[in-house]
């Protein structure tokens, strides 16, 4: 992949914008009125993984958050905010936790090494581990072990969407549906954990609701 420098990127800025009005001179005018996306998207920071290329969307198409390792964490504001706005007020129909083969925040996480500053977010995904420890110790091959961690990761993390009150009123009202997905970086592929969100939704009701 070609480094581009920052000129670079503001000249094929100017040429994607002429892309875009000769095949519709209106684009920009649709795109800055209103976005209605039907997806929230939780996703990994890598570099590597690009939202728009594995879902084959367009800018509108998805409401996106992104952060180490695809955490959905009850006590980050941040994240908690993009839940509400997109619920409550964009009103979307899916939201995803998209996690990826090869993460390096899931690797990390697997060791008991102090990363410092990042201690405190991985605690998060080595929750998921310790949860999930006899099943992952009984993996021998380590690559299998780490890419099981993903999808336990992704599901753990649709397990605390449905912890969060925007989200459970939205279940209960029928407005969402929760998909647990995995890309392979090695292959291309998408694939579905198929979350099972009323069994969810069963299990943790009688403890988390929340309002």
């Amino acid at each position: 992949m070609a480094y581009k420098t920052v000129r670079q990127i503001f000249e094929h800025n100017k040429e994607w914008i002429a892309e875009r009005l000769k095949s519709d001179p209106d684009y920009f005018k649709k795109l800055s009125q209103r976005q209605v996306p039907k997806y929230l998207f939780f996703g990994c920071s890598d570099s590597r993984i690009s939202t728009e290329a594995i879902m084959a969307s367009e800018p509108g198409d998805v409401f996106t958050h992104r952060n180490i390792a695809n955490v959905i964490s009850g006590f980050d504001l941040n994240i908690l905010s993009v839940i509400n706005y997109a619920v409550n007020h964009l009103r979307v129909k899916r939201i995803v936790v998209c996690g990826h083969y090869g993460c390096g925040g899931v690797k990390t996480a697997m060791s008991s090494t102090d990363e410092g500053l990042l201690n405190p977010w991985l605690r998060n995904i080595r929750d998921v581990y310790r949860l999930h420890m006899a099943e992952l110790n009984n993996i021998g091959q380590t690559e299998a072990r780490y890419d099981r961690l993903v999808e336990l990761n992704v599901i753990e993390q649709c397990i605390n969407l449905v912890k969060t009150r925007d989200v459970q009123k939205a279940l209960l009202e029928k407005r969402i549906t929760i998909h647990g997905w995995v890309f392979d970086m090695r292959t291309g592929q998408l694939i579905d954990l198929k979350f099972n969100t009323k069994k969810a939704m069963k299990e943790i009701m009688a403890i988390y609701t929340v309002f």
